[in-house]
């Protein structure tokens, strides 16, 4: 695609992302067909394609209206496009860009600016959303049914504690922001899995929001904040401390470093329970490119995500080695999955096929979901943003999901779950729940090394 960038941008960093971007389209539209949007509306505008030619008359200078920030805020940024696209067009990155300049050249009314708000205030705050969500699920019974099926119920069972580190393989986890309030076994359950394996999750107790909820509100900033603080979080469980300053976090002025003690340091991996983190914190590499103070730390972070799939892959001999020598797995029938492969895990991550091959091993048999590649509509906040397009691409996935007549739903992020179990009679859980719960009645507590 020629692009001729106008001068407030094309000298720019993300001008110059952008304009590369661009080039690489050919206007082919493979993309159309794998939108989601596009499938609903029938409005190319509601298309990558679409969207892209959007951008592209905005960076050269073209006037920004609100059709365009609806277009663009329409974008669930599922990336099913990026994964069909024959030419690798980075249509992620490029939304990104285009809408942070849509936001700064025609802004919010009061009423959508606070809404975004409050949304990037209460939800990466773990204190503050787990206060709201108890307020919310107390006067949950006196409020009408719709507003009543917006907050989600509290868990059935209480969470399981970790196991106490004991191994010598050591990972860090993302404890993450709604996950530890909205479903807190299923990083319990990740740790207690990984202990059986051998491997012991341990976390960073500086760490916290991933930065995506701010990032995609448009919010960059405030976004590459959460990161930077990650990074700083988890430096000291992989790299060394400075000699003269010990202690002390690298690139920070006097704050003490808690937890990072010499045993947890050199972990091999940080693993993301939830893909929509790992999606995000597999970038921190890009996005802090042009920091210098962080560009290499950030790319060693990224280099070291790994989605809990991806463990429990590499650790497969294993785990069919325990699975094999349990009577209780060849004792009880074979249960029905249908399985929801998060937009993040699918095609931000590009991981497929993983962790049904684990569930398969597990004992489990996967029914066909169909259009398996489209979004169930949840896309972090699009659910409460978006909320008329969000149901109807939710009803749309759990009828395919329900088409198989499994015995229940997995899944493997906490927004797709969530929003899943809202519209699905059938019951919705993380993956690693479920192989937990297999491998608990095959090897109940912990397996002595």
């Amino acid at each position: 695609m020629q692009t001729n960038l106008a001068d407030f941008i094309k000298d720019t960093p993300e001008g110059k992302e952008a304009e590369a971007i661009l080039r690489t389209c050919v206007h082919c539209g493979f993309c159309l067909a794998t939108c989601p949007t596009y499938q609903l509306l029938g409005d190319e505008l509601d298309s990558p394609r679409g969207r892209i030619y959007l951008m592209k008359q905005m960076l050269e200078g073209e006037p920004v209206t609100e059709k365009t920030q609806l277009h663009l805020d329409r974008c669930l940024t599922c990336r099913a496009c990026e994964t069909a696209c024959p030419s690798g067009v980075r249509y992620g990155h490029l939304v990104d860009i285009g809408r942070g300049l849509v936001e700064k050249k025609v802004g919010r009314s009061l009423a959508a600016g606070s809404m975004r708000y409050v949304l990037r205030q209460a939800l990466p705050n773990p204190t503050l959303f787990a206060s709201l969500l108890k307020v919310g699920r107390t006067v949950r019974p006196l409020l009408p049914n719709g507003l009543k099926d917006s907050i989600p119920a509290a868990p059935m069972e209480e969470s399981r504690p970790f196991h106490a580190a004991r191994h010598e393989r050591r990972m860090l986890v993302l404890q993450g922001c709604v996950q530890p309030a909205l479903a807190p076994n299923i990083n319990a359950a990740a740790a207690r899995v990984l202990d059986k394996l051998g491997i012991s999750l341990i976390s960073a107790p500086d760490a916290g929001c991933c930065g995506a909820v701010s990032y995609h509100l448009n919010a960059q900033r405030e976004g590459l904040d959460y990161m930077r603080r990650n990074v700083d979080a988890w430096w000291p469980y992989i790299a060394p401390k400075p000699e003269k300053e010990p202690g002390m976090k690298p690139g920070t002025k006097g704050r003490a470093t808690e937890g990072a003690k010499e045993e947890t340091r050199g972990v091999e991996a940080i693993v993301m329970t939830a893909s929509g983190c790992g999606a995000t914190v597999e970038e921190y590499g890009h996005l802090l490119r042009h920091d210098p103070a962080y560009a290499e730390k950030a790319a060693r972070i990224s280099e070291l995500t790994r989605d809990i799939s991806e463990i429990v892959e590499a650790e497969m001999p294993a785990l069919v080695s325990l699975l094999s020598k349990s009577t209780a797995s060849r004792e009880n029938p074979r249960q029905k999955l249908a399985f929801h492969s998060p937009c993040t895990l699918q095609h931000g991550m590009r991981i497929r096929g993983v962790a049904e091959k684990i569930l398969a091993a597990a004992g489990f048999d996967l029914t066909y979901v169909p259009d398996a590649h489209l979004c169930c509509g949840s896309a972090g906040t699009y659910s409460i943003l978006q909320p008329e397009l969000s149901q109807q691409l939710l009803k749309n996935k759990v009828t395919a999901l329900e088409s198989g007549h499994p015995d229940r739903i997995a899944t493997a992020n906490i927004g797709c779950l969530m929003h899943i179990r809202s519209g699905a009679a059938l019951p919705v859980e993380h993956w690693i729940e479920i192989l937990d719960e297999t491998l608990e009645a095959a090897w109940p507590g912990t397996i002595e090394d």
